[in-house]
């Protein structure tokens, strides 16, 4: 399970702008996370879009709406399910992240005012469907490459 939170200023992004987002954002964490692009494995993941007035955010201690429209703030929280998140998995999807934003954005790079949060949620700390979940039993859904599920299963210590 994932859940990825788009914050930006209201009207920042259209809704064909969400809708590659939706797409693109959920793909930035699936390939890493189960090491293919598995449509099965999609359902797990949801991508929420925040909006907020330019009076109601701030950067560099003044708010948007006194800054221009220069100021161009986002935030992307990414929730995940415990798992092999090692530094550079992470990083793999942070950057992944920041690059559909701006493809999304009709930008060549990333703006230096979109931040991206990575948040591991602890195996046991997740809950749905009248339960609390575990990723272990997904590992053998076939969403997962074998790779990916000795990884998760190593970062976990558990065994098959």
């Amino acid at each position: 399970m994932t859940i990825i939170t788009v914050t930006a200023p209201t009207g920042r992004l259209g809704v064909e702008q969400r809708r590659e987002l939706a797409r693109t954002l959920t793909d930035a964490v699936l390939v890493p996370e189960v090491g293919q692009p598995a449509p099965a494995a999609r359902v797990g993941f949801q991508v929420h879009f925040v909006e907020r007035e330019r009076d109601m955010m701030a950067i560099g201690g003044r708010l948007l709406a006194d800054a221009g429209p220069e100021a161009d703030v986002m935030v992307v929280d990414v929730a995940v399910m415990d798992a092999a998140w090692q530094a550079d998995v992470r990083a793999q999807v942070i950057e992944r992240i920041l690059a559909a934003l701006a493809a999304a954005c009709g930008q060549d790079e990333p703006s230096p005012a979109w931040w991206v949060t990575f948040r591991v949620i602890d195996e046991g700390s997740w809950g749905a469907s009248g339960g609390v979940l575990s990723i272990l039993p997904l590992l053998a859904s076939g969403v997962f490459t074998e790779e990916r599920a000795e990884a998760v299963r190593a970062a976990l210590a558990v065994r098959p």
